[in-house]
Order: C-alpha cells, then sequence, then structure tokens
C-alpha cells in the first residue's frame, strides 16, 4: 500500500550527502536502485537524479517491522527514508560519491509500488533502443541519460546568460508562420477560421529575426525550436532545437568575434576546457581540397592531394578519362596499412561507391619496398614512382585513389578518409578542434530543378567583390557565409545579409525568381526594406548536436528528452496517429485512402 509523504519534507538529495553529514538526522526520497537481503541484514541502494544512497537495515539495530518492509522493497518502488548518516560498516565504495557513508534508518515510507520494470534502469544500457523509447520515461531514469539532459540545461543556462551580458534581446518569434517552400518541406498546419489556408511550422526563426533587425532590435537571441519535414534519416529529427541570434550594423569578424568568446565560455564552464582563441579559419575551397569536406575533422591527418597533374598523361584509362570530362584524380594516404587484405580494401571500395564513385584504385606499399596494385600494369615504372613520390608514399603505407568529377572525388574520399580514422581508433572523443569555413559557393547546381539553387539561402550576401559575376558567371560567386564545425560536424552557421534592394532583387533573378514571385513569397520582408534597413548578419547553432559532442554521446537522441525515431515517429505517445471525423470536417478536410 503507498504511504503518503504528509509531515515528511526531504532535507537532501541521494548525491549530496558526504562524510561531512555524519551524525546527521536526514530525510531522503527517491526511487530503489536494489534491495540486497542477507537474512538479519538488508541493504537498500536509493537513487535519485543527484546519485545513489546506502540504507542499511540490521536486526541488531532496527526494529522488526521496519527491517521487514525494508525486505520487501522492489526495484523502482518510491521511497522516503529517515535516518541517521554514518559511517560505511564495510568496505568504502569508491564507485560512488556517497560511498563512504550510508543511512541508519529510523522510519521508511513506501510513496509508491512499481511493476518490475520492461529492462534494468542501469548506464550504459544494453536494451534495445526501440524498446528504451516505447518505454522513455523508464529510459530517462539511467544515470548517463540524466547527466546529459542536466549538461543540456546548463548549457541553455549560460546561453542566456552569456548574450544577455554582451547586450542581446530575447525575442520570441512565431510558430504558426508562412510556409515558405524554398528550402527543406514545411510541416503544416491546417486553419480552421481561414478554411483551405495552412500556417507553415518555421524551419528556422530567418525572416522574423531580419526583420526584428529592420526594427531596430540591434542584438537578438533565441533558443528556438525549429522543424523540417525532410526525408529519413537515422540521426535527424523532424523538430530540433536551434540558438538563434542575428546582430545589426556588423560584418563577418564581428560575429566571429562574439561567438568565439561564447564558445569558449561555455567549453570552459561546462567540461572545463580550453578553446584556443582565436579558432583557426579556412576557405571552403581550402576545406574541400585537403579533406574532401566542408565539414573537416580536424583531429586526424589523411589530407586529400590532388595528383591530376601528376597522372595526366599516364596509360590508365580511368583516370586520364576523368581528367578528359572535366574531373581529377585525387588519393590519401593510410600511413601503415600497407599489409591491409584484399578483402578489407574491398569492403572500402564498396563505401564509396555509396557517395558516387565508380571504384577506388590502390597502392599498398609493401614493408620488404615491393608494391601491390590494382592498376600497376596500366602505368610505367616512372609514372608509379612520380605518383607514390607525389603522396609521400614510404613502405608500409596504402594509397587509395578516385577518379570523378571533383564533387564525387571530394565527398567520396572525405567520406573515406573519416571511416578509416574509425576504423583505426583515431578519433578521440575527448579532443575539441574547432575550425571556422568561410567563403562559401553562393550557389549550388541542381540537376533536379535545372537551375542554381542558394546553398545557405536566398538573403546570403555575395563578396563584394565577386557581385560583377552574380548575372555572368554565378558559379563563381562565393558568399559570405560562414559554418563553425567542431570535430567533423556543423555545429552552427550563418551569413552576413543582403541589406539592398538592388542586390537582394539581382540575387532572386540569379535563383530563378520573378518579381512577382519573389514578392509572393517573400512581400513582407522586401517591403520592409524599403524603410531603411540595417547592415545585419547571423548565425544560428544546432543545439541538439553542439550538446551531444559536449556529452561525448554518438547520437542526438541521447541529448533529446523524447526524441522521434527514423520515420518521424514517437514510439512512446504512437504520434503521429488518426483523428477523427469531426475534427477532419471543422479544417474542411478529408483523408484519401492510399492506393493498393
Amino acid at each position: 500500500m503507498a504511504e503518503s509523504m504528509h509531515d515528511l519534507k526531504r532535507t537532501h538529495c541521494c548525491g549530496e550527502l558526504s562524510a561531512a553529514n555524519v551524525g546527521e538526522k536526514v530525510t531522503i526520497m527517491g526511487w530503489v536502485q536494489k534491495n540486497r537481503n542477507k537474512g538479519g541484514l538488508v541493504f537498500v541502494d536509493v537513487r535519485d537524479r543527484s546519485g545513489i544512497i546506502q540504507i542499511v537495515c540490521d536486526e541488531a539495530n532496527t526494529d522488526t517491522a521496519l527491517l521487514e518492509k525494508a525486505a520487501s522493497l522492489r526495484a523502482e518502488y518510491v521511497v522516503a527514508v529517515v535516518g541517521e548518516v554514518a559511517k560505511r560498516s564495510g568496505a568504502v565504495n569508491d564507485k560512488i560519491a556517497t560511498g563512504e557513508i550510508e543511512i541508519l534508518p529510523s522510519e521508511l515510507r513506501i510513496l509508491s509500488e512499481a511493476q518490475t520494470p520492461p529492462f534494468p534502469i542501469e548506464e550504459n544500457s544494453k536494451t534495445k533502443e526501440d524498446v528504451r523509447l516505447k518505454y522513455r520515461y523508464l529510459d530517462l531514469r539511467r544515470p548517463d541519460l540524466q547527466r546529459n539532459l542536466m549538461l543540456r540545461s546548463r548549457v541553455m543556462t549560460l546561453t542566456r546568460q552569456f548574450f544577455a551580458e554582451e547586450g542581446f534581446l530575447e525575442v520570441e518569434t512565431p510558430m504558426l508562420g508562412k510556409s515558405t517552400p524554398e528550402g527543406a518541406r514545411d510541416y503544416l498546419v491546417p486553419s480552421r477560421i481561414h478554411p483551405g489556408s495552412f500556417y507553415g511550422l518555421p524551419q528556422s526563426p530567418q525572416l522574423y529575426k531580419q526583420l526584428l533587425m529592420c526594427s531596430g532590435f540591434d542584438r537578438y537571441i533565441q533558443i528556438a525550436r525549429c522543424f523540417r519535414d525532410e526525408d529519413l534519416r537515422a540521426d535527424r529529427q523532424p523538430e530540433f532545437t536551434q540558438i538563434d541570434m542575428e546582430l545589426s550594423f556588423v560584418d563577418v569578424d564581428d560575429v566571429i568575434d562574439v561567438n568565439e568568446r561564447y564558445l569558449a565560455k561555455l567549453f570552459k564552464e561546462v567540461l572545463d576546457v580550453d578553446v584556443q582563441l582565436p579558432i583557426q579559419r579556412m576557405t571552403w575551397q581550402e576545406a574541400m581540397d585537403r579533406f574532401g569536406s566542408d565539414k573537416p575533422d580536424l583531429r586526424f591527418g589523411m589530407e586529400l592531394k590532388d595528383v591530376t597533374d601528376v597522372v595526366k598523361g599516364c596509360g590508365f584509362g580511368v583516370f586520364t578519362g576523368a581528367i578528359e570530362n572535366g574531373g581529377s584524380v585525387r588519393g590519401i594516404n593510410a600511413k601503415g596499412q600497407g599489409a591491409m587484405p584484399r578483402k578489407k580494401i574491398d569492403k572500402l571500395t564498396a563505401f564509396v561507391k555509396d557517395y558516387g564513385a565508380k571504384g577506388l584504385a590502390y597502392i599498398a606499399l609493401q614493408e620488404d619496398g615491393t608494391e601491390k596494385s590494382s592498376f600497376a600494369k596500366f602505368m610505367t615504372e616512372e609514372e608509379m614512382a612520380a605518383l607514390i613520390a607525389a603522396m609521400d608514399g614510404e613502405p608500409g603505407d596504402l594509397l587509395l585513389f578516385a577518379a570523378d568529377k571533383n564533387k564525387v572525388v571530394w565527398d567520396s574520399l572525405g567520406a573515406l578518409r573519416v571511416e578509416l580514422a574509425k576504423e583505426l581508433g583515431l578519433l578521440d572523443k575527448n579532443e575539441f578542434r574547432f575550425v571556422w569555413i568561410t567563403e562559401f559557393p553562393q550557389f549550388e547546381w541542381s540537376e533536379e530543378q535545372g537551375r542554381f539553387v542558394a546553398m545557405h539561402h536566398p538573403f546570403t550576401m555575395p563578396m563584394e567583390e565577386d557581385l560583377p559575376f552574380l548575372e555572368s558567371d554565378p558559379g563563381k560567386v562565393r558568399a559570405k557565409a560562414y559554418d563553425i564545425v567542431l570535430n567533423g560536424n556543423e555545429i552552427g552557421g550563418g551569413s552576413v545579409r543582403i541589406f539592398q534592394d538592388d542586390v537582394q532583387e539581382r540575387m532572386f533573378e540569379a535563383l530563378g525568381f520573378t518579381k512577382e514571385q519573389a514578392y509572393s513569397q517573400f512581400g513582407f520582408l522586401l517591403d520592409a526594406f524599403k524603410y531603411g534597413v540595417p547592415p545585419h548578419a547571423g548565425l544560428a547553432y544546432g543545439l541538439d548536436r553542439l550538446v551531444m559532442l559536449m556529452a561525448k554521446q554518438d547520437s542526438i537522441r541521447d541529448v533529446i528528452a523524447f526524441p522521434k525515431v527514423k520515420d518521424a515517429s514517437c514510439l512512446m505517445t504512437e504520434a503521429p496517429g488518426m483523428v477523427d471525423e469531426k475534427q477532419l470536417a471543422e479544417l474542411g478536410l478529408e483523408t484519401k485512402p492510399e492506393e493498393e
């Protein structure tokens, strides 16, 4: 039977007690972690979010009713315990903060009984994730998940404090806005009052924060919920959180400066990690050429080398064909991996095919000075020697090459570099390597749409010196955009915005928008710009990803209280679900049965 707290008041959390409390009478409350009944001696571990404490009842010092009650406790019962803190009578437990002490109870109340949970509440659970997510309220009792969410809370508190001290105002922007099809797919909300009309949930507060700059708010910050109805990926959530900011009368260096100081404060206060300032900067072009990625992981080497000029006249058709088609030949040197078995190299070849590569050419340099290669028969000895020299190849190294269009070569070798680093144990989660990536291309070509699309969004300012190319050679235009990258993950990105009418109109034209189309989608912003707009710039962090890296987790689901799974559903609440016909009728909607 459950008992009442009534006249009891908790004096301490379980993990707060220490040897300094010995002799004190305390009241703790929490969940039973485990119960060990040794006959006339009962040990009960009680847990709350602060930690765990041992309760000890023995027949010599405890009345029979209390001893029997303690013996009856089962895992996850909720209890209140009144007793005296004492030094441990048995061995000290170094693994927990309260390992030197125990509580000798004078009163024990069962506040709530519990069924046996479907999996043990323990750190680093081996239970399948879909089972844990179905019972997420139990999963969240695990100390490791609670630590992750406490870390997230700390990050949010420090973020608010830092930006408030820097003169930023926290302003909330609407959840129900206008659908803007440019970018990812919107989540739509039907309007009952305006039949046939829909709100779009925000993919980001982008347009509103620019309007706040037009309104003179100067420095804005928001921890904002955002929604994207994107195609499925293992570690992507349909709703996520941004640390979103916008600043007036600034340029690239101003945004970077305040954010470097923010990151340094955050990592020092939360993790006691010193971030070296200024953070390294690298242009997009350099990042792609050296690492095959615009979010390079700098914790290890294995950089890409462009060997196009070395092999352009060779006898290997795969290399020369790629070069003739305007592509390139690049390679990476996996130091000390020359003895890698052929089977493993074949697996790496299959891996790069997922990134569009047709295959992988290799030279395995043996310790005895001989070579094994997939293409040596097409090359002269001199050509092979020149290629190995260009790759800084030494006995014991494995040289891997891709030949194709630049994008395919970058994507496949960039991914291969990280895959090899994982396999070789080169990724240290305790090391934090930041880098700013700058000067992104303004546009990327969309084969699907047959036109240039904005790499970031249509309001990003081009580099001033590239403005003459907007009409004549859009592919050459670089953006005043910047991403902050940590350990191969983009944790934030932003840009200087266009604030001149004429540049914005040229931008829309380059993207294939007519004036009418631009006004139908973004008219309210363009109208606002007619009334005096300051130069402005902004940045947004993905809070979930930032916290995931700080907590040294592999998935953002481990730092979100109630995450969705890969198909954007919630296993616990079974959302999304059907609604009744009456609700649909009020909204002027009907569902269509799926065709067989």
